[in-house]
């Protein structure tokens, strides 16, 4: 096999962002407040202290709610991709994108939830967006859920945990498919929808202090996410039959951190509980056996209703999406090692790895091993759709921006991924985190960036939102170009 044809020709190369870390126009064309809104950042906060910045309680969204402005709350004005979206595209076109994930806001789209008729400014704009998307020749790649759903729900029905949520985002499902659903072949229905037991607001708007059993509530929400999914999925099936819907976790790649048995089973329930309870229920169709003894031991007990388990059985998802950005540790006596930071949640750090300037390892060869493992697993198509390193990038003198780590740590990803084609995988395409920079998920600030694209903002929402192209803009659109052949360094 040469060099040149490792890589489908039909491979989709592109890049992410997120509607609640990008969009802006907080409280404008009928957008309502959503849980990101609730996101602050604090430059007093250590940036790797992730709890004080998620853990959110009654209090901190009750002070949110009564506070206008949006320089507190960075992901309320993101980066303006609501009015640049045409230059943020055009630039993503001129990398040679394929692909261009992006999410639809639920809160743009039905401010409170619950409305009966849908905002139609909202289904103004992703038409546009679709609109500039389609112009270039790229492909959009649409989350219906990622990190947003409307605060009147989490206020009035405590998320996702009450079931009328499922109906209310199904009805916000069923209008998007309804308005787009012909133009967009590829959906994610839940971003990393594991992140409910790390992240868990964001997820499905579980706040700890509302709830008598918070465990109990986290796994009740993921359930209606899972019924939802099931939903959605059949639905768009009969709107546009050869749309395709995928299923997302956050990939917490896990090693046994010695080989004593104990650690090894470790790794084995941290595998389990964390990644592959959701894609065994969404690609498989059933609850595995494993989690009834994880239930019965943490006092859950998941309340059912007639027609659940055919539900998940029949609509399981197309292809399996993943976001990948470091590996974990697995020991059975985690208090013994050092911890450093990782997407969504702490681990135990590998001594063999490197880290980001936040703490999170990398590790290109979890990746082939990810690939191969996920593969071998469901035998269903993947598709990586977050990959990066988030890092402060300098801007020179001249502007240039010389992200040299950016283009190492995406180059060594993208042959591993190489290596997990040629051991047979199917897998779809491939999207970074992100394609511009945006609003950081985890702790809400702008100079934790992941793009190809500068933006001229800083961590207070101070700057002139210029963009401009760093190094990795020109080192990405040769490997696209080339379709993965050109992988070299500049």
């Amino acid at each position: 096999m040469t060099q040149e044809n490792i890589f489908p020709e039909n491979f989709l190369w592109g890049g992410a962002i997120a509607a609640c870390q990008a969009e802006g126009a907080y409280g404008q064309y009928g957008r309502g407040m959503a849980v990101s809104d609730i996101s602050f950042f604090d430059s007093q906060i250590d940036r790797q202290d992730l709890a004080k910045h998620r853990n959110v309680t009654t209090e901190k969204i009750e002070e949110a709610m009564k506070d206008p402005g949006t320089t507190r709350y960075p992901k309320r004005h993101g980066i303006d991709f609501y009015h640049r979206y045409k230059e943020d595209i055009a630039l993503c076109a001129e990398m040679g994108f394929k692909v261009f994930r992006f999410s639809m806001a639920w809160s743009r789209i039905f401010p409170t939830g619950e409305e009966l008729t849908p905002n139609q400014e909202g289904l103004d704009f992703y038409d546009a967006v679709l609109t500039e998307i389609e112009k270039y020749g790229m492909e959009p790649l649409v989350t219906i859920s990622h990190f947003e759903m409307p605060l009147a729900l989490v206020n009035k029905y405590k998320g996702w945990t009450d079931r009328k949520v499922i109906d209310l985002f199904v009805r916000f499902a069923d209008c998007l498919f309804t308005n787009f659903g012909k133009r967009v072949t590829y959906w994610i229905s839940f971003n990393e929808i594991n992140a409910g037991r790390f992240s868990t607001f964001k997820s499905t708007g579980v706040v700890a202090d509302k709830t008598d059993n918070y465990i109990q509530d986290c796994y009740q929400a993921v359930h209606h996410q899972f019924l939802a999914a099931a939903l959605v999925t059949k639905r768009l099936h009969e709107i546009n039959p050869v749309g395709k819907m995928g299923c997302m976790i956050a990939r917490f790649t896990t090693y046994a951190a010695t080989c004593k048995p104990d650690d090894v089973l470790q790794m084995m329930h941290d595998d389990q509980y964390d990644n592959f309870f959701y894609t065994d229920v969404m690609l498989r169709g059933t609850y595995p056996g494993y989690m009834n003894r994880f239930f019965k031991e943490n006092g859950v007990s998941i309340v059912w209703t007639a027609g659940d388990k055919e539900l998940l059985k029949e609509y399981t998802s197309d292809y399996l999406a993943f976001s990948y950005y470091m590996s974990n540790v697995s020991s059975a006596k985690p208090d013994e090692g050092e911890m450093t930071d990782a997407n969504l949640k702490k681990g135990l750090k590998n001594p063999y790895l490197e880290s980001s300037a936040w703490g999170w390892q990398i590790d290109p060869k979890g990746l082939r091993y990810t690939l191969n493992n996920l593969y071998d697993r469901y035998q269903v198509p993947l598709f990586i759709v977050e990959n990066g390193i988030g890092a402060e990038d300098k801007v020179e003198a001249d502007g240039s921006i010389h992200d040299t780590y950016r283009i190492e740590y995406l180059q060594k990803h993208l042959e591993q991924m190489k290596e997990a084609l040629i051991d047979g995988v199917d897998l779809i395409g491939y999207t970074t985190w992100s394609s511009i920079d945006i609003v950081s998920s985890g702790t809400s600030e702008m100079s934790k960036r992941y793009g190809f694209i500068y933006v001229d903002q800083d961590d207070d929402g101070n700057g002139t939102l210029a963009r401009s192209r760093k190094d990795s803009f020109y080192w990405y659109q040769k490997v696209i170009q080339s379709n993965g052949a050109e992988l070299t360094v500049l």
